[in-house]
């Protein structure tokens, strides 16, 4: 990322800057630790005999340069922080709408993939009574999805541990998206559904 990469040259820019000042920082300490603010004439204004004077004073002059450069740098590198994070926050959005995205299958737009199709719904039964038709795609039941779907067990264990209460279901039905709630219950016919469901291979 080019973000990235412009952090990481003003951190070797930074890095460059600091070790620069702590050379001529050593200097000064060298000079009878002299420093920043010690002066470098002596009682009757004459340039000290016991200190390089002019090395003392090129390497404050550096200083105040590289402290300079160390301020424009660390600003620069505050700004590219708040783009990075920007950039990761749009990448996190952006996977987030790739993931409900809809999903070209056969031509149609779909939330999700379908993993099976209801070929038959009992009258009567808790499908039915649910909305669930015959040609409904499932695209969600409950927690199950394309992406976890293994088998019809997989759809029968949802089944055992939602009877009585409401299951969320999303279908394909034609070109669009249905949701549906469908309660899996004991009813006057076969299994808690009353309907039959094929995996597509």
């Amino acid at each position: 990322m080019a973000a990235t990469r412009r952090y990481e040259e003003l951190s070797r820019k930074k890095n460059e800057i600091e070790s620069n000042i702590k050379e001529f920082m050593d200097l000064l300490q060298s000079q009878k630790g002299v420093g920043l603010n010690e002066p470098l004439v002596d009682s009757e204004g004459y340039p000290r005999s016991d200190i390089d004077v002019y090395s003392c004073r090129h390497a404050r002059h550096q200083i105040s340069c590289l402290q300079n450069d160390h301020l424009i740098v660390m600003k620069e590198i505050e700004e590219e922080l708040v783009r990075i994070h920007q950039a990761a926050r749009e990448l996190k959005s952006m996977e987030s709408e790739m993931n409900s995205a809809n999903i070209m299958r056969d031509g149609m737009e779909v939330d999700r993939i379908p993993f099976a199709l209801v070929d038959r719904v009992d009258s009567g039964s808790p499908a039915a009574e649910g909305g669930l038709i015959v040609g409904d795609q499932l695209i969600e039941f409950g927690s199950v999805t394309s992406d976890n779907f293994v088998n019809l067990q997989t759809i029968a264990t949802v089944l055992q541990h939602s009877k009585n209460k409401p299951l969320r279901a999303v279908v394909l039905r034609g070109n669009r998206a249905v949701h549906l709630n469908v309660t899996p219950s004991a009813w006057s016919g076969h299994g808690l559904l009353g309907c039959n469901i094929k995996p597509f291979k």
